[in-house]
């Protein structure tokens, strides 16, 4: 199956703010229009960028999917076009075990950076970025992994998972 969730309210006051009414308040991503390919996804923080300078927002989302797709998250060409604001490693891959890992539940992050002249302000609930889905080809002759996901964000570029 294949779903957005909220992480649990203590992850939340872990990694964002013990703060029920923000957490009850996480929308989940949906799509804009009936072909939209993106899964609209939003800050639950605010934050100021300056030009040149990039920041990290919490989502408050984990996600489920099948074990053979992952999540793609892009820029919203908007942000890019009409403020000069991308993603900062241009596109993010959330695989599929890191939905509920030991470190933080799955919770993933955006993290914007700031190209243009002007600060950007992100305000909670503004649309950051947007998810797409896809499946995912292994080649042939790969060798059985039995590597299991044990930590959250970059722990695949751990000791021992290089």
């Amino acid at each position: 199956m294949r779903y957005f969730e909220k992480i649990s309210f203590e992850q939340f006051k872990k990694d964002v703010k013990d703060d029920k009414e923000l957490y009850n308040n996480i929308e989940l991503p949906k799509r804009s229009t009936s072909k939209s390919a993106g899964y609209d996804i939003r800050s639950m923080e605010n934050g100021i960028i300056k030009p040149g300078e990039y920041k990290r927002f919490k989502t408050g989302l984990k996600v489920s999917m099948n074990d053979d797709e992952v999540l793609y998250i892009y820029s919203r060409s908007s942000l890019g076009y009409k403020h000069g604001v991308t993603m900062v490693n241009s596109v993010g891959v959330i695989d599929a075990d890191y939905y509920n890992n030991p470190d933080n539940e799955g919770h993933f992050s955006v993290c914007l950076i700031n190209h243009g002249d002007k600060e950007y302000k992100v305000e909670i609930g503004d649309k950051i970025a947007q998810g797409i889905f896809s499946k995912y080809l292994k080649v042939d002759n790969e060798e059985e992994i039995l590597e299991k996901r044990v930590g959250g964000f970059g722990s695949t570029n751990k000791k021992g998972n290089d």
